[in-house]
């Protein structure tokens, strides 16, 4: 067996039940740092919970295979984790992945790793400002039961022309921005493109292969006068992965959108959003016997209104949003059956937020979101048994509402800072989502399948309290905070014991609806000026689910639980031109499922689960190491510099993905580990001019 089956078979558990069981060693580089907003803003902040990345500081320590990743460095916050090792997925307070809400310049975007997760969708050099919301989630966010990440798109210059080069050791990127309009209209253009291709074409046993990504982003500026300013962005990403007669994977990504942006007197301001994304897969496997070629869709297109009116010591955030949502859970050919399940919804929103100081040293943040989420007539709806075992279909008429589920999701956030250093937060959110993904791991792949709320299906609704005290030394040399949450999810969707994600073409026989809860502490104390910088955060953290049907209907571990997390990360700028750069993290054994016994019929051997998530894996742990050199041309028009970096130093092959096989005869059950990456060396170039 080839090297790249043996990679598919660690990312993708659905291929890898078809498949024998070998060791897995591959490539993988080095995360990136985040510079965050300054020790004051974090102490005085009404949001608790919220973590403002400021892009244009990102520490130039190369990320995986030389590529600056700004998923990467949310994993180094404190009660932000890493899907697994090699993802740019992330989960939040005891939250999955499919749990967040990601925003490319309003348009939800969904899937965000290229390669199985190797690398971010989000090229760095498009971004300028991203938020997270981990904590209290203001009105003017929804979709996500556990956090929402907000991106913003860079606008181009309106000077003069520029751009930048950078050749890594599998991708290659480019940008170019300048005024189209002097001082008026500003154009940016980035794109980058994998290369791996190209050197499994020059081999024999992987020239029929296929393993490539391309992304690009497009960012037009006008200024159509002192108080209006209109902005065109548009996003698109591809990836193919595939072998030869086994398995091809294709998926998409499309998000754009159009605003208008309008300034009162004052700061108030008026935003008009046009927005419209897509999320495609189109996936084969043919393995053992086993033929299905298998596609899904998440489309969205709707229109945001959002108006920030300051007046005095007040200040409003209202809106409205009206989206129709499109989803394919699954669309497939198997052997000769051809099926589909597509559903459609109107998902509306109103809100409001008022942010006000009442006395001196308090502010208050107080909020309400609407929501009204209908699922649409056109294809069939269904009703099922506790077997899973469909009862009666529903016929509606075509685009007329089937069910409407109507939320209300108050916020609230407080702040106390009863002199400059010190502060004390405390905050209450609900949220909701309508949009589900399954998944038979703790890790995102094109193999998810989504459905949304319906006549079945609840909204998952989230209720979070969280409580911090901050403090900073006088002159914000360093800052420390603590903060504990408590998080409580109703609706949470499950697969059944014994079901896969193809089991049934009808997602809602598959699953059984419970709660969830998550509660823990995060720790985090930072050095922000001198030579030396960096910060030390550690979360201690539950995540747990209860459904009935499964584990007896008593609480489990959910499959993303990881009792502690330890980042450790220091920069030292050590001249003009050289940084250096480390970053240690840990994390204790992940939650996974083991068979406790097994039996056998005929000659086949049969597991049998006698509880979900009973078991934990290895620790997790490794230390990256980079530096990195950047020098001006005279002319001050070119910057060229140089990153190498050195990924898991210690060369330590952390858990992946673990499996269990029958040992010769069938006697006993070993569990065997596959790792992704040991230690690995990296550099690129970029030029800036």
């Amino acid at each position: 067996m080839n090297r790249l089956s043996i990679l598919l078979i660690a990312l993708f558990p659905l291929v890898a039940d078809a498949q024998d069981t070998t060791t897995v060693k591959e490539q993988q580089l080095q995360e990136v740092i985040v510079n965050a907003n300054n020790a004051q803003r974090r102490i005085g902040s009404v949001q608790i919970g919220a973590e403002q990345l400021q892009l244009k500081e990102l520490v130039a320590a190369p990320a995986l295979f030389g590529e600056v990743d700004v998923m990467r460095s949310l994993q180094l916050l404190p009660g932000v984790k890493a899907e697994s090792d090699g993802s740019s997925s992330f989960q939040v307070r005891g939250g999955t992945s499919a749990q967040n809400t990601i925003l490319y310049d309003k348009a939800p975007v969904y899937n965000i790793g290229h390669l199985a997760g190797l690398f971010s969708t989000f090229n760095d050099n498009a971004l300028a400002t991203a938020t997270l919301y981990k904590g209290l989630v203001p009105a003017q966010y929804g979709g996500a039961s556990s956090a929402v990440f907000d991106l913003t798109s860079r606008a181009g210059r309106t000077d003069r022309w520029g751009g930048n080069v950078s050749i890594g050791l599998l991708s290659a990127k480019g940008s170019v921005e300048g005024p189209v309009v002097k001082d008026r209209l500003g154009l940016l253009f980035n794109v980058r493109r994998s290369y791996a291709d190209l050197f499994l074409k020059l081999t024999d046993d992987y020239r029929d292969n296929s393993l490539y990504f391309y992304d690009t982003n497009l960012k037009l500026d006008y200024k159509v006068g002192e108080r209006d300013r209109v902005f065109l962005s548009l996003f698109a990403s591809h990836d193919k992965t595939a072998l030869t007669d086994m398995v091809d994977m294709q998926w998409t990504n499309l998000a754009g959108s159009l605003s208008w942006l309008h300034q009162f007197r004052g700061q108030s301001t008026s935003q008009t959003t046009l927005f419209a994304s897509s999320y495609d897969t189109d996936n084969g496997i043919n393995i053992l016997g086993m033929n299905i070629a298998y596609q899904g869709h998440i489309r969205h297109a709707g229109l945001r209104q959002d108006f920030r009116l300051v007046l005095g010591q007040h200040e409003l955030n209202a809106g409205l949003q009206s989206m129709l949502t499109d989803v394919k859970s699954a669309e497939w050919t198997r052997m000769a059956n051809h099926e589909k399940e597509q559903r459609k919804a109107w998902d509306n929103a109103a809100w409001l937020n008022w942010q006000y100081s009442p006395a001196d040293r308090w502010t208050l943040s107080a909020g309400v979101r609407l929501t009204a989420f209908s699922a649409l007539g056109g294809p069939y709806y269904y009703d099922v048994d506790e077997k899973g075992n469909i009862t009666w279909l529903y016929k509606r008429t075509k685009n007329r509402p089937v069910k409407t589920h109507v939320t209300v999701e108050p916020r609230l956030s407080m702040v106390f800072q009863p002199t400059e250093q010190w502060s004390v937060k405390a905050g209450y959110s609900r949220t909701s989502q309508n949009i589900h993904a399954l998944r038979s791991q703790s890790t995102t792949t094109p193999f998810d399948r989504y459905t949304i709320s319906s006549n079945l299906v609840k909204p998952e609704v989230a209720d979070q309290v969280s409580l911090g005290v901050f403090y900073m030394t006088p002159r914000q040399d360093y800052d420390f905070s603590l903060e504990g949450y408590y998080r409580r999810v109703n609706n949470v969707l499950d697969y059944r014991d014994g079901i896969s994600f193809a089991s049934a073409i009808e997602i809602e026989r598959l699953v059984l609806a419970g709660e969830g809860r998550g509660y823990g502490a995060e720790l985090c104390a930072r050095k922000n000026t001198g030579r030396l910088t960096g910060w030390v955060g550690y979360t201690l953290s539950w995540s747990q689910t209860r459904i009935d049907g499964i584990s007896q209907g008593q609480w489990y571990d959910a499959n993303n639980d990881r009792r502690h997390d330890i980042n450790i990360v220091a920069i030292y700028r050590l001249n003009d031109a050289w940084t250096l750069n480390a970053t240690w993290v840990y994390n204790s054994g992940q939650a996974f499922t083991a068979p406790s016994a097994k039996y056998q019929i005929v000659d086949n051997y049969i597991y049998y689960y006698a509880e979900r998530n009973g078991y934990r894996a290895p620790d997790y742990h490794r230390l990256d190491v980079s530096a990195t050199w950047s020098k001006k041309s005279p002319s001050g028009r070119f910057t060229r510099e140089w990153n190498f970096g050195i990924y898991n130093l210690y060369n330590r092959y952390n858990p992946y993905l673990i499996r269990f096989e029958d040992s010769q005869y069938g006697r006993g059950t070993r569990a065997k580990q596959y790792s992704l990456f040991g230690i690995v060396p990296s550099v690129s170039f970029n030029l800036k001019f």
